[in-house]
Order: structure tokens, then C-alpha cells, then sequence
């Protein structure tokens, strides 16, 4: 567009007035440097994973080793929508502060680089390791756009590429693909691990309506062995972005394995959303539990129920001595990712959580948290260990806005009947969220959070979610920066996520029910990093 700008500012000049259309060509340029310098302060996460510039989608390839954690995630370089896929690339020691690496695998003569994944191969099984190297084997999806427009099925197959430097230089496997299409419309996000139970290499792939497994030895051939969803789970879009790995179930010493299977649209709320699975796996079957076989579209296994956390996946290679699951998620939807009011960059990515595997009420359930790593970057500014109010609570600042900050609160629910939770401006713009108890559900209510025009299906339906615990008392545990809002209800068990784009920052929170509130815990901590 500036392109355009300037060849019209060029054409119109005679060069009686060079100099005055120059200067109003500056002029122009200065005032939309300002502009995105407001949107630089206003709408860029102070702590949230986005790239410096254009567009990003999709986590992939997510590993660690020697203290790193590397992300790599769809990305086009030259513009702030969707376009030829690469894979972008960010390391951090601690999944809070990220660092922008050189993009990392770049489309060829063989298609665009969709999503995947990446493995540490230490014992080089693959056979590409040089002088003692550990081998980083990165697997992703060829998508072929001249095959796509021609009309055939067979767009998209699996490749590999390999790394000798621990992720930042990649070369891709002369023998690709080593999965071709089988005549799958959808064939793609490969996610490898390593199966250590029954000592293979495994893979999941998204198709469509359903999950297929691969098994190998060196990473370089593969066999299916066997798929799983065609007939449970939600339906209502194309099944994307899986992921498979075994649980410990909390307190207990009892192994499940899980799988992680986004589609869109068919979310919860509409558009993107991820779903979950729970049951055994044989080596070559995944066999989910009893009452997940034939779950129907409205199920309640969701890893957030919000509307933007969508094809989130772990990372491999986390030690032994840790055991943690880590994941993280793209925070945006495909009904309007494209169109956010944001012009230098879009989209960003979901705060790093830890999932967790708790049996309740004869249900395994996987509960979310912010990693521990975010201990080191709070602040605590305000604490109360017991409030007793009216009806209505209000707690404000006039030094500083709300938007870098981490609430917690316990609240006895009592009589309490319905619960909301109001942030909002000097504007009128207001983020309103809750609990109904008589209906069991949480929501979020973004049509008054500030920008709204951009895409109507942006706030169109307030989202809605099933509390799944029962206890009487409410945890609430929510972060804000900037532009998101991400809710961690009774210690993770229901998870809320979603974006918005207030005209001016927050800087009053307001609790209002329907009785009288007691707050037994609440506490507020700024989140600032080094």
C-alpha cells in the first residue's frame, strides 16, 4: 500500500512542487510511524510471544536442549495476513522471554512449509549426525499450492529436515517426502515423539475427520498403524494439529495416554478450538475411555474453553527430572485472525502452561496453569486476606492500569447466585466475565471491551463454558497483557482465553453478584520482565 502511495505522489509531482509533495510524503510517513508507535504501546504484549513484524499462526516444532526452549511457528515474512507458509523461530530459557531467531525453514519447489513438529534424535537413529552432533529432526507438512488450484487431493505429504547446530540451521532431507499423500484432501501437522514405553518413534497426523498413527525406527520410514475419531469428538470442521504423550495421573502412579486434537471451525465457542482425549495406548492403538467413545459436539474436554487458543502442542524433549508437560497455543481464531486491529504484526501466542491429569468425579480431566517460570517476573501489589463487602467490589489505581497484571482470588460462593467480573475505562469499554451458578456456566463478554468493528463474528455470540468443579468455593485466577485475557478457574479445571483491543488501557476492576461478597483471598501482582 505504501508502495502504491508513493508511485501516485510520484506521478502527480511536476518538478515545480518536488519539494512540496516531498514534504507532504514525509509529513505522511511521520504520521503513520506514530500511529503504529500507539499501537507498539497500546496493543503489543508486554510478556506474550508475538513476532517483530507480519504474520503469525500456528506453534510447531517445540523442543528442548541445553537449557533452551526453542519455538518455531508459522509465519509469513512479508505481509500481516496469511500467505506462503515458513517457519519462524524464537528461543527462551524460560518460556517468558522470548528472543526472535533468523527464520528457520523457508518454502521450495515442493510446497509451503506447514506445521509439525521436531525431536531430538540423541541416540541418531536417523543416521544424520556428523563429528558426535545431536541431531534435531524437524517433521512438517509440504502443502503444494500448484496442486492445490489444479484440484487434486494429494496437496500436501511429510517431510523432514535435520539440525547439527541444536535447531537454527536446518537441511532438509534429499529422499522428501517420506510420507506421501495416500489421496487425503487434509493430510498434515505431523507431531513425532518418542515412545519410550514400547520403544519406537511416534507420530500423530491430522485427516480430516480423524487421527492416524505412524511408527518408526530412524524417522525416515514410517508405517501407519492405526487411526482413531472417525465416529466421536467434535465434528463441525477439519480435525488439525494433533498431539499424543503419556500422562502420570496426579496423585497417583497410574499411566494414561492423551491425545490433543484441534480442528476448526467446530470449537466450543465457534470457530478454532481444541479438544482432548484420554485412554490407553498398546503401542499400536490408541483406545479412549468408555465415555469419551462416542462423545457428541458440545463434550466438555476441552483445553480451553475460551475462543482463541487454538493447534496448541508441547514440547519434546523436557528431562526426566522435570516431568512436566509444557504446552502453548495460538491465541486468535480463524474467524477473524486475519482482520484484528494490529498493522505492524498479528496474532500471539498463549502464555506457557503446564497440563496436569486429575481424575474427578470418575472423569480424567486435563487442568492448565501458567508455568512456575512466571514466579521469577511477579511482583505482589496489592493483598487481602479477607474482604467483606456489599454487593459490589471495586479496586482501581490511578498510578498505573491494570493491563501487565495477575489477579487471584478465592471467593465462598455461598448465596451467590450469579458473579461477574467487570474490567473497564474512562471510555465505557468494559471486558465482562462470570460464573452463573443456576446454569453451571462461566462466560465472557467482549462486545463493549473496546474495538469491535473489525469482524462481526468477533462479538457475535458471548462465550460460554461448564464449570467442572463443584466446589463451593471459587478460585479465580486470570492474567492480563494488553490484549488478552486468560482464565484459570478452580486451580485449571475450566480454562477461558480470549483477545481484545480496549480504545484506551484498563484501569478499574469491579466484582458485582448478587449477594453480599466475602473475599477470603485476593491478591493482584504486576508482571514486569528483566
Amino acid at each position: 500500500m505504501k508502495n502504491y502511495f508513493q508511485i501516485i505522489l510520484f506521478t502527480l509531482c511536476i518538478p515545480a512542487f518536488l519539494i512540496s509533495c516531498k514534504n507532504k510524503e514525509d509529513k505522511t510517513r511521520e504520521e503513520n510511524e506514530i500511529t503504529l508507535n500507539e499501537e507498539e504501546s497500546v496493543f503489543r504484549p508486554s510478556f506474550h510471544f508475538t513476532p517483530k513484524n507480519n504474520w503469525m499462526n500456528d506453534p510447531n516444532g517445540m523442543f528442548y536442549l541445553n537449557g533452551t526452549y526453542h519455538l518455531y511457528f508459522q509465519y509469513y515474512p512479508e505481509d500481516i495476513v496469511w500467505g506462503p507458509m515458513h517457519w519462524g523461530h524464537a528461543t527462551s530459557k524460560d518460556m517468558i522471554v522470548w528472543e526472535e531467531q533468523p527464520i528457520a525453514l523457508k518454502p521450495d519447489e515442493k510446497g509451503y512449509i506447514f506445521s509439525g513438529s521436531a525431536v531430538v534424535d540423541s541416540k541418531n537413529t536417523s543416521g544424520f549426525s556428523e563429528d558426535g552432533k545431536t541431531t534435531v529432526i524437524a517433521m512438517y507438512t509440504y502443502h503444494d499450492p500448484k496442486r492445490e488450484k489444479q484440484g487434486e487431493k494429494d496437496y500436501q505429504s511429510q517431510a523432514i529436515a535435520y539440525s547439527l547446530d541444536e535447531g537454527f540451521n536446518w537441511t532438509k532431507y534429499r529422499k522428501n517426502p517420506v510420507i506421501p499423500n495416500p489421496g487425503i484432501q487434509d493430510f498434515r501437522d505431523p507431531k513425532v515423539i518418542r515412545d519410550t514405553i514400547n520403544d519406537q518413534w511416534l507420530m500423530v497426523l491430522a485427516t480430516r475427520d480423524r487421527s492416524y498413527f505412524y511408527s518408526s525406527q530412524n524417522l525416515k520410514d514410517w508405517e501407519k498403524i492405526s487411526e482413531f475419531g472417525e465416529t466421536t469428538g467434535a465434528h463441525n470442521g477439519v480435525w488439525e494439529c494433533p498431539d499424543f504423550f503419556p500422562m502420570k495421573v496426579k496423585g497417583s502412579d497410574e499411566i494414561k495416554w492423551v491425545l490433543i486434537q484441534s480442528l476448526n471451525p467446530g470449537g466450543y465457542n465457534g470457530g478454532s478450538g481444541t479438544q482432548y482425549f484420554v485412554g490407553d495406548f498398546d503401542g499400536t492403538i490408541f483406545t479412549p475411555e468408555e465415555y469419551m467413545q462416542n462423545l457428541d459436539e458440545k463434550h466438555s474436554f476441552w483445553l480451553d474453553f475460551g475462543k482463541d487458543n487454538y493447534a496448541g502442542v508441547t514440547w519434546s524433549n523436557i528431562p526426566q527430572k522435570d516431568g512436566r508437560s509444557l504446552f502453548i497455543g495460538w491465541m486468535s481464531n480463524w474467524l477473524y485472525a486475519q482482520e484484528v486491529p494490529t498493522e505492524k504484526w498479528r496474532s500471539t501466542m498463549t502464555i506457557a502452561r503446564e497440563l496436569e491429569l486429575k481424575k474427578m468425579d470418575e472423569k480424567y480431566r486435563i487442568l492448565s496453569k501458567p508455568v512456575r517460570e512466571l514466579n521469577k517476573y511477579r511482583t505482589v501489589i496489592f493483598a487481602e486476606n479477607k474482604l467483606n463487602t456489599g454487593k459490589t467490589y471495586t479496586y482501581s489505581s490511578e498510578e498505573e492500569d491494570l493491563m501487565n497484571n495477575e489477579f487471584s482470588l478465592n471467593l465462598p460462593l455461598d448465596e451467590i447466585n450469579k458473579l461477574e467480573f467487570i474490567l473497564s475505562n474512562s471510555q465505557n469499554d468494559s471486558l465482562k466475565f462470570g460464573l452463573n451458578r443456576i446454569d453451571h456456566q462461566f462466560y465472557i463478554n467482549r462486545k463493549k471491551s473496546g474495538i469491535t468493528d473489525f469482524n462481526e463474528k468477533f462479538t457475535q455470540k458471548t462465550s460460554t463454558a461448564p464449570r467442572i468443579s463443584k466446589s463451593d468455593t471459587l478460585k479465580v485466577h486470570f492474567i492480563l497483557d494488553k490484549t488478552s485475557i486468560e482464565i484459570f478457574y478452580d486451580d485449571g479445571a475450566t480454562v477461558m482465553s480470549e483477545i481484545f483491543f480496549p480504545n484506551e488501557p484498563y484501569t478499574r476492576f469491579t466484582i458485582s453478584s448478587n449477594a453480599n461478597l466475602t473475599i477470603e483471598e485476593f491478591e493482584i501482582n504486576r508482571i514486569e520482565l528483566d
